[in-house]
């Protein structure tokens, strides 16, 4: 069969392009697995010695440091917890700037704060660096099955050129328009899930002080109108008193911050995301800011003196 001229370029880069890979936490080490398999060779560096020996055990390469990862690749991707440490990562010492050529290619996988995004770009753009911002949806199992889903924002040509990678790493992969737009489009999506989250939080203890049973509470919620992801998800594991599965509250707040920036800059009114945001700071507050999502509930299962739990004893 004769390939396309598209598909020919499409294999081509996925044999010669050299992949950088940097942050090899809970997501980031199954992205990088699964560049891997898609037979890329693939750099990889992290903080973490035990996180590098997991993938140069698979085949992956090992640079010494941001700057080194830099220097040997043509596309890197970070995968990184927060705006920070992206910013350490890509200008402080050692960091990709002092090792990167002209025409490096970055892609950011990780969630980060829109306007500093912008910024970013800006300053990369000066050194001859092309940067797109592409974070994720999906948690661990889906970065395991290469299942998540990319959000892109940057130049369509390039996404054209990159979408080889990131076919790799996720089966929805969206070109969502400009720089900055995968992370607009990321914070739409978490503030929409962390709204569901609070929800959840704030009516499920209220079904028990009223003496509703949680059990048949949960098989409702989770097949009526009122489901939703974070329902499907964390009712769950809160029957179980498990809160230690997913995101932590205290890193997802940063999508919070993030909305109330936009919201005071561009003025724009958003007042069931505020009220969200109260929540989590009671819960960090509270000192459930190491829990997952669904730890959120704790915060008012503990006013109302009740739990929502498939064995009604305090645990």
């Amino acid at each position: 069969m004769t390939m396309t001229g598209n598909e020919a370029i499409g294999e081509e880069m996925e044999m010669t392009a050299k992949i950088g890979f940097i942050g090899l936490g809970t997501m980031g080490k199954w992205m990088a697995l699964n560049m891997l398999k898609a037979r890329f060779p693939v750099r990889v560096y992290d903080i973490n010695p035990a996180a590098i020996q997991f993938l140069t055990g698979q085949g992956a390469l090992a640079a010494k440091s941001p700057a080194d990862a830099a220097a040997a690749v043509d596309w890197l991707f970070l995968s990184l917890p927060d705006t920070e440490l992206v910013e350490k990562v890509i200008f402080g010492e050692n960091g990709i700037v002092q090792g990167a050529r002209p025409g490096l290619v970055l892609i950011d996988l990780s969630t980060i704060n829109y306007m500093l995004t912008l910024e970013i770009y800006r300053r990369l753009k000066e050194k001859g660096i092309l940067f797109a911002d592409a974070p994720v949806s999906g948690m661990e199992a889906r970065a395991k099955e290469a299942k998540l889903t990319v959000m892109f924002g940057g130049d369509e040509g390039l996404f054209q050129t990159l979408k080889p990678a990131m076919d790799a790493i996720g089966n929805q992969i969206v070109y969502m328009g400009t720089v900055g737009s995968g992370q607009l489009t990321k914070l739409i999506n978490q503030l929409l899930f962390n709204i569901s989250c609070a929800g959840l939080a704030e009516v499920l203890p209220m079904a028990v002080k009223l003496g509703l049973d949680p059990e048949k509470v949960a098989q409702v919620v989770t097949t009526g109108t009122g489901r939703s992801f974070a329902a499907d998800f964390f009712i769950p594991l809160t029957l179980k008193n498990r809160f230690d599965e997913g995101y932590p509250i205290k890193s997802a707040y940063k999508d919070l911050i993030s909305a109330a920036e936009i919201s005071a800059h561009k003025g724009i009114p958003l007042p069931l995301v505020n009220a969200t945001a109260v929540t989590f700071q009671m819960a960090i507050a509270e000192g459930f800011g190491g829990l997952n999502k669904g730890g959120l509930i704790r915060v008012f299962e503990k006013l109302l003196g009740t739990e929502f739990r498939a064995n009604k004893e305090a645990k």
